[in-house]
């Protein structure tokens, strides 16, 4: 594929009060932006909860692990497949096959998370049985299976491992750049956070006793959200066959639409969906229009969704008259009426995204 196409997705969201992603004391996570206090739900909390939507959205085939377990995802996959061989001998080939492939196995405390696909732990498993049954001399051995090894883990990456990326530092030679990007989200007004004073009474103690089981404080929030996300559909492209692409396109956009860290979930039952969704395909550049909220929405008597909606709309118009070129093609999920891009459900963007997926492909033959 040689043009390029970026899919830019703008979210309003309302979330009630909540404490989804915390910081190393239990605050809430916040960021000073424009010389006011916002809410702020990290990039890397948000692809978590897309990754494990991932798992109900694409096939097994599709999906992987970031993990520090490769030792034992290797294992198991050797015993499922290879039902004669036990749990300690297996154990063995799964550090063999990893040491030849470059990556620490689960029991060096010290290595960093690895992304992988179920697919190369699959490969890895087949190789590791092939390298145990080899009966060449141990030097040779080595030297004939590492380039596959290594390999193993280069080919047949997941749809998560292409979007979000893989570093290993170990062996740079296994990274994956990553396809999309996902921005913190901002409350698109000034926040102050505020505790939940609470107590939990012993169910067990005479019904005449005084005092709680248990006190305690909760700190949270409420806000309507700001959230961005970009993917690069010709850096996905080399990657995927133009059906996969189709498919990553559609899960990468419900999951973005449809998830939720699951921070403080039961004590506070966040659920929410957006109240506003703007799609975009551009061929220039990506665009975040967190600029529309520099300046904090004020409260009104229509609460903050409405104000945030029109700030957003203002913004993408300002930037198209003096920057950018309008995109290629757009779309509105909810939000105000008006006549800035035509409205559609969920399912209708989904089906849009798809067949503009597939032109894009054919045009590129």
């Amino acid at each position: 594929m040689s043009k390029n196409l970026y899919v830019d997705f703008h979210v309003i969201q309302t979330v009630p009060p909540s404490c989804i992603n915390r910081d190393d004391t239990g605050s809430p996570k916040t960021a000073v932006y424009g010389g006011t206090l916002r809410a702020r739900v990290s990039s890397q909390a948000w692809k978590r909860a897309m990754r494990l939507m991932f798992k109900d959205i694409f096939t097994s085939d599709l999906t992987g692990y970031r993990t520090r377990k490769m030792k034992a995802l290797v294992m198991d996959e050797i015993c499922a497949g290879y039902p004669d061989i036990d749990r300690e001998t297996a154990e063995g080939m799964a550090v063999q096959i990893l040491d030849l492939a470059g990556v620490k196995p689960d029991d060096d405390k010290k290595e960093v998370l690895f992304f992988v696909s179920n697919l190369q732990v699959g490969s890895l498993a087949r190789l590791a049985v092939e390298y145990h049954n080899d009966t060449s001399a141990k030097k040779e051995k080595e030297k004939k299976f590492k380039k596959s090894a290594e390999d193993a883990l280069k080919d047949n990456p997941s749809v998560d491992i292409l979007l979000f990326g893989r570093m290993a530092a170990s062996n740079p030679s296994l990274n994956y750049d990553a396809a999309a990007q996902v921005a913190h989200s901002i409350s698109t007004h000034t926040i102050s956070n505020e505790y939940d004073y609470f107590t939990a009474v012993d169910d067990c103690i005479p019904e005449d006793s005084t005092g709680a089981g248990h006190i305690g404080t909760v700190e949270f929030n409420s806000s309507t959200l700001y959230r961005y996300a970009t993917v690069n559909v010709r850096e996905l492209a080399q990657a995927l066959q133009p059906d996969e692409l189709k498919l990553a396109l559609k899960g990468f956009a419900e999951a973005f639409v449809r998830s939720m860290p699951t921070g403080k979930q039961n004590t506070f039952a966040n659920r929410t969906l957006p109240d506003m969704i703007y799609v975009t395909l551009r061929s220039d550049q990506p665009v975040n229009f967190s600029g529309a909220f520099e300046r904090p929405v004020p409260a009104g008597m229509e609460g903050y969704v409405v104000n945030s909606e029109k700030a957003l709309l203002a913004q993408a118009k300002e930037v198209y008259g003096n920057y950018a070129a309008s995109p290629e093609k757009a779309w509105i999920v909810g939000g105000i009426d008006g006549d800035f891009a035509p409205k559609v459900n969920l399912a209708e963007l989904l089906e849009n995204l798809e067949n503009e997926i597939g032109r894009y492909c054919e045009e590129g033959k």
